[in-house]
């Protein structure tokens, strides 16, 4: 049975709890999109405004994620300006045993990827809804595509045993990411069995500019269950 709106949403903020309480002054925190991060933003600033932290500064994963730093106070920066981050904080759509993910439903899966590697530890915040058992089997997997061509796209991916759809706004019209691309959302019947595989293909594939797998990724996983709080971590040689 699936839970209530306000029991997930609570769950997700004590996810968001447990990570924001790691925060330490002086760190580098690449913040994620999504839901989830948005409770870690709103704590985060909580601690800024009563002097719980001090001098650290955010590189935001999303113009929208931007945007809610800058209301609640948390300092700003670019990868141009701080190059290596201590740690990420970001959510996901899918975890599967290993850490291995599914990213980027909030339409931001390039730069989050992109602030993810530059990291030296990567910190997921998730509720127990977003486990599972195989990749693929909860939630479609994104992939970023130029819009020149795109349509292209779509009998390779039907080779690959996905049923890919264009994501749109309401009104019909295409998304666009914030680098200015498309997002195809490959639905997988069957799950994604060999996501190292499929990631090679992917990754070999003109105009895909960056697929929602990330995998090997996840320095550990904060996930947010009806019975508590546990943290996961990866068992290192697995992908």
């Amino acid at each position: 049975m699936a839970l209530p709106l306000s029991d997930v949403e609570a769950l997700k903020r004590q996810a968001a709890l447990h990570a924001a309480e790691r925060i330490r002054d002086g760190l580098v925190i690449g913040l994620g999109t999504g839901t989830t991060v948005a409770h870690f933003l709103g704590i985060l600033g909580e601690r800024l405004r009563r002097g719980e932290l001090k001098d650290v500064v955010g590189i935001p994963t999303s113009d929208r994620t931007a945007a809610s730093a800058r209301q609640h106070g948390i300092p700003l920066a670019t990868l141009e300006d701080e190059p290596i981050l201590d740690v990420t904080v970001d959510g996901a759509d899918e975890v599967d045993p290993d850490l291995n993910m599914i990213k980027g439903m909030g339409g931001a899966l390039l730069r989050e990827k992109i602030v993810a590697c530059a990291s030296n530890h990567l910190v997921i915040i998730a509720d127990e809804r977003k486990l599972v058992r195989c990749l693929g089997t909860r939630s479609p997997l994104p992939l970023e595509v130029v819009p020149f061509g795109w349509s292209l796209h779509l009998p390779f991916l039907d080779s690959l045993g996905a049923q890919p759809v264009l994501r749109t706004w309401n009104h019909g019209e295409a998304f666009h990411t914030d680098s200015g691309h498309y997002i195809l959302d490959c639905h997988f019947p069957q799950g994604i069995t060999e996501p190292v595989k499929l990631e090679r293909a992917l990754r070999e594939r003109v105009g895909i500019i960056e697929s929602g797998l990330f995998l090997g990724l996840a320095d550990e996983v904060i996930v947010a269950a009806s019975e508590g709080v546990r943290t996961m971590k990866p068992m290192r040689g697995t992908a």
